[in-house]
């Protein structure tokens, strides 16, 4: 006897295949939709965790806020300070350059062949005015005056012939330069 099988075997083997494939993309779906799901979860997780951080590091910044403004303060008050200081020095350096370039005029003046009427110094400016007996006097002392650390610069801007007494008397009037020496001849100046 033969048997003969009605079944739709093969469709029904199809239909069970079908529903296996079916059954295991959607078990891989909702895996994968699981794992996004968890992902989700702790990158949320993280981001509270890093705003707390950031409103913690914030709020510790603040407290710092009093410390940085006394800092700027001082920096503030420091540059003050220094340009307060190098005004004082300069005002220092400029008052002993006067009294030193009055020291060196009066020490090389010839005092028996010429007198000065006026001296007058400003800024590093100095003009002398004055009477001697000859040009050789007023020679001597513009080369003497060279010679000072102090001076430089020496002219002649005037000379001409002036009655005194009754004499004839060379008057003049020189232009100098004055300055504060550098730091090595002021030693030497010192160390004299």
């Amino acid at each position: 006897m033969l048997r003969i099988n009605l079944l739709p075997v093969r469709q029904l083997k199809k239909r069970a295949k079908a529903r296996k494939q079916i059954s295991g993309m959607l078990f891989l779906f909702l895996l994968a939709l699981g794992l996004i799901a968890a992902a989700g979860v702790w990158q949320t997780n993280n981001i509270k965790n890093l705003n707390k951080t950031i409103a913690e590091l914030n709020k510790e910044k603040e407290s710092y806020t009093p410390t940085l403004n006394k800092i700027a303060k001082l920096k503030k008050d420091k540059v003050e300070f220094e340009r307060r200081s190098t005004i004082i020095d300069k005002l220092k350096t400029d008052s002993s350059l006067t009294v030193r370039v009055l020291d060196e005029v009066a020490n090389r003046v010839d005092n028996q062949r010429m007198w000065l009427d006026s001296l007058h110094q400003q800024l590093s400016s100095l003009r002398l005015t004055g009477v001697a007996l000859d040009n050789q006097t007023i020679a001597q002392f513009m080369d003497t005056l060279k010679e000072s650390p102090f001076i430089q610069d020496v002219s002649l801007t005037n000379s001409s012939l002036k009655v005194v007494s009754g004499k004839n008397l060379k008057y003049f009037e020189l232009n100098c330069d004055v300055a504060q020496p550098s730091a090595e001849t002021e030693k030497s100046l010192t160390a004299n």
